[in-house]
């Protein structure tokens, strides 16, 4: 444990904290900074991740380390850090328009009990953007939007994120005197702890609701919602019992080895679409063919298509090669264009009208294409996975097309086949490998 004494986890390197007058933002990151104090963590030991709004100004202001992101969604970032750095303390500071934006994030972190501590700016407006109404907002509060009073109820967050199940939840206002003290509580609780700080936005809410730090104290008298501490239950926190239910003593996946040892011919980056249907094992096909590429010395990415039901319509790989690094991963002009199903056909048909005269597209003969300018040549593709199995269809294709282009050898395409696939499925691949070759010669 380091001997320093922190006399103070914020900077003034950036000048003065850079909220409008009277804020209460202000107040509530000071009584973060004197919780801190009071801790005494390592600042590298603690993330501070902010949210869109006023409130995600804050983050700069702190010697921790932080992380601002997108509205509504810092309690993601936050559980993410959590979760893989369980070791540091996590504070979240969200406002009341980020708790509506991210609702659901909100109740899953609470539902989850992940031990992070979420810090409510709570001023019942969003500031930033020009005073418009959020889920906190009072009945019958005025703002932009809502110019002759809210008739919205509003969101109780305490109630609904204990009824979500969060471990500790507190409401207070940022004018309390042990708020600090509250806010050390909620960072040493392990597990969800939220406040929930209703605090002024001088520049949009108070002056449309003659709103001052008197009648805060009475709003949160008269709206019917339970002030202090709300909750307090010492049930583990998500990643403890996470990390007791995995599994201890097994041995770790074998990873995959690739020794890349034989030739290619490529000289450029190279894109190879398949198209066929679900069910004919074409992201597994292109995958080992992107296997076999590695194998010989190129770089490889796959990206699929296939629509949400099972063993029905479509199923696209897109398969990018080069034997340098690939920066661009859409194939956006196909060098290789291979059809092997109506179902493939009937996706792809704009893109084939579209092709360029570059590119060679390689047809299941049974298949009618549309007009197109690339270069055209059909092969008995349907017919063949016939003869050795109905799944060999996308090897075959490949095959055929490796025959043809040279791109890599037929002898990576059988040993990526032969290493990383196993059984008959390997047994059949490898038959088909040889099919392809020999449609090639006979087309």
């Amino acid at each position: 444990m380091s001997d320093t004494v922190y006399r103070t986890y914020m900077t003034d390197e950036l000048g003065p904290l850079p909220f409008c007058p009277g804020c209460g933002h202000e107040r509530l990151l000071k009584e973060l900074n004197r919780a801190l104090i009071q801790l005494q963590p390592d600042p590298s030991s603690v993330v501070i991740v902010s949210d869109i709004g006023c409130i995600g100004l804050a983050d700069r202001y702190f010697i921790t380390n932080a992380f601002h992101g997108l509205h509504g969604r810092s309690l993601t970032y936050a559980t993410g850090l959590k979760l893989a750095r369980p070791e540091l303390t996590v504070i979240v500071l969200m406002g009341d328009g980020g708790c509506g934006i991210g609702g659901t994030h909100l109740l899953n972190a609470a539902r989850r009990n992940v031990d992070i501590t979420l810090i409510i700016a709570n001023n019942f407006n969003y500031g930033m953007t020009g005073g418009q109404h959020s889920v906190t907002t009072p009945s019958e509060g005025v703002t932009s939007t809502t110019p002759s009073g809210n008739i919205e109820t509003a969101m109780d967050l305490c109630a609904i994120t204990i009824g979500a199940g969060a471990g500790w939840a507190y409401r207070g206002l940022g004018y309390d005197n042990d708020l600090a003290e509250r806010m050390v509580e909620a960072i040493n609780h392990a597990g969800f702890a939220m406040l929930d700080i209703w605090e002024l936005c001088t520049a949009y809410y108070m002056p449309r609701n003659d709103l001052n730090k008197r009648a805060l104290y009475e709003m949160i008298e008269s709206s019917g919602m339970k002030v202090g501490l709300l909750a307090s239950s010492d049930r583990p926190s998500f990643e403890v019992a996470y990390r007791g239910r995995a599994p201890t003593g097994s041995a770790p996946k074998e990873l995959i080895s690739i020794d890349p040892d034989l030739p290619h011919s490529l000289n450029s980056q190279t894109g190879i679409v398949i198209a066929g249907s679900a069910g004919q094992k074409i992201r597994s096909t292109a995958t080992v063919f992107a296997l076999a590429a590695i194998l010989s010395g190129l770089k490889a990415t796959q990206k699929d298509d296939y629509p949400i039901t099972i063993m029905t319509g479509h199923s696209l790989a897109e398969i990018n090669l080069s034997p340098n690094a690939i920066q661009y991963t859409a194939i956006e002009s196909p060098d290789y264009f291979l059809v092997i199903s109506e179902d493939g056909l009937k996706k792809t048909t704009p893109w084939i009208r579209g092709l360029p005269a570059t590119c060679q597209l390689i047809v299941d003969s049974e298949l009618s294409i549309p007009a197109t300018q690339a270069n055209v040549q059909k092969l008995p593709f349907a017919s063949a996975a016939r003869e050795i199995g109905r799944l060999s269809i996308g090897i075959i294709a490949l095959a055929s097309l490796l025959a043809k282009t040279g791109v890599f050898s037929i002898e990576a395409l059988q040993q990526a086949i032969s290493k990383y696939q196993s059984g008959q499925v390997a047994a059949t691949n490898i038959q088909a490998v040889t099919k392809g070759e020999q449609l090639y010669q006979a087309g």
